[in-house]
């Protein structure tokens, strides 16, 4: 098929949206699809159209649909979808939800924010990632603990500096934040936190093999978002066998599963840090961690991916509308 995916990250972008475009497109490629890859529809003829973002790609989707009215639409939900757009801006996300023919979602708990009539069309298709390239080994010096994610609000970036900062003083954690400041505000305050932390460290924006890096000689990741909509490094983690400390929003459950022993309430530095001391000072607990991230890991891998993807593409390629 002749397939059309829109995603509104440019291509200078390296954020979620254009990391998904860029996997999928690669996966439905491998599966013989042809596959071009635009911030919008320019009204070309294709056998279908996969828009990344109900909210962001309205335009693109509404455009499509008008002239292809029986046409093949797939969309892609963002986190900000249901967590924002889905109350601020409900008559536009929703109707890009109801054209499409398949929703495509990224963890098992985003359903719950969608009337009940968009469910029967939404399928899990959870992020993969590749293995790290050989075994990890963790420092002996520190304790280390990574946060891998832009400072900004929706990322809540201090939350694991802060709970370090509640530790005993004999501890050796040691905190590793990777990712770029949204402002200037941001930067600052994560120089002032270097500043009064020992525990903290920013490294700022960093290329995927500094990352891929730091998870093999990190101890655990913590995500401790305000929302996602299943973010690509909880996949990353659990597949370099990294174990995973999260913050109980829907997106980080949703991949994790609700008796995942590492969820903390979001917010809760207290309870973080409770967590970090845990896995710190009782090598059981690390361990566990660790076996509920092998349970997961088949999940997080590219064949997974694909699979769920060529099959709903598959679908919504043989059922257009009947107008």
């Amino acid at each position: 098929m002749k397939i059309s995916l829109i995603t509104p990250a440019k291509k200078q972008s390296k954020g979620g949206n254009r990391t998904t475009a860029l996997r999928w497109a690669r996966m439905l490629r491998q599966a013989g699809h042809r596959v071009r890859i635009d911030v919008d529809y320019g009204g070309e003829a294709v056998d279908l159209m996969i828009a990344i973002h109900a909210w962001r790609s309205a335009d693109a989707i509404l455009r499509y649909r008008e002239r292809f009215p029986n046409g093949p639409l797939v969309v892609g939900l963002g986190g900000t979808d249901v967590n924002t757009y889905l109350s601020s801006h409900p008559e536009t996300t929703l109707r890009s939800m109801e054209m499409a023919d398949a929703l495509i979602c990224l963890h098992d708990r985003m359903g719950e924010a969608l009337p009940a009539a968009l469910r029967r069309k939404l399928h899990v298709v959870r992020q993969s990632a590749l293995p790290l390239p050989g075994p990890r080994r963790p420092a002996q010096r520190y304790f280390d603990v990574c946060v891998i994610g832009h400072l900004r609000a929706e990322k809540d970036p201090f939350r694991t500096a802060l709970a370090a900062r509640r530790l005993p003083p004999a501890s050796r954690l040691r905190v590793t934040h990777l990712g770029s400041a949204h402002t200037p505000a941001y930067a600052s305050q994560a120089a002032a936190e270097m500043a009064v932390n020992p525990r903290y460290r920013w490294l700022g924006e960093v290329p995927g093999w500094r990352v891929r890096r730091e998870l093999a000689k990190t101890r655990a990741m913590v995500i401790s978002s305000t929302q996602e909509g299943g973010a690509n490094v909880v996949s990353e983690a659990i597949v370099a066998d990294v174990p995973v400390i999260a913050s109980d929003i829907a997106g980080n459950v949703g991949l994790l599963g609700r008796e995942h022993p590492g969820i903390y309430p979001l917010g809760d530095e207290a309870a973080l840090a409770r967590l970090l001391d845990r896995a710190e000072m009782e090598p059981g607990f690390l361990e566990t961690l660790e076996r509920f991230g092998r349970r997961l890991k088949p999940l997080f891998r590219p064949a997974h991916e694909q699979a769920a993807l060529e099959r709903i593409v598959n679908l919504a390629g043989k059922c257009p509308r009947s107008g």
